[in-house]
């Protein structure tokens, strides 16, 4: 089993931006309902093991910081499903 994938807030998280494009960390706060500071740790780790890119940019002279899904973070994600469909599948 993937490590990064079996927290809460990391799974979370890669679940939200399988559906996006690109999502603020205000939305992702919203969506997976962590405080700033824990959301901010787990996608550093996100980060770190390369399934998430972050883009920060000015939008109406406010800084916005953007996340998305690299393909290491889809094929991870896939990878741990199949995973966990092995645990629970019944026995032939």
């Amino acid at each position: 089993m993937d490590e990064l994938l079996l927290s809460r807030v990391r799974l979370a998280v890669i679940a939200e931006l399988v559906a996006v494009e690109w999502a603020t960390f205000t939305d992702l706060q919203k969506s997976v309902k962590a405080t700033n500071g824990n959301l901010s740790a787990h996608l550093g780790k996100l980060i770190a093991g390369g399934y998430v890119v972050e883009r920060k940019r000015f939008v109406r002279r406010r800084p916005q910081t953007r996340y998305r899904l690299t393909e290491a973070g889809r094929t991870a994600l896939l990878q741990h499903v199949e995973h966990l469909q092995a645990l629970v599948a019944p026995e032939r």
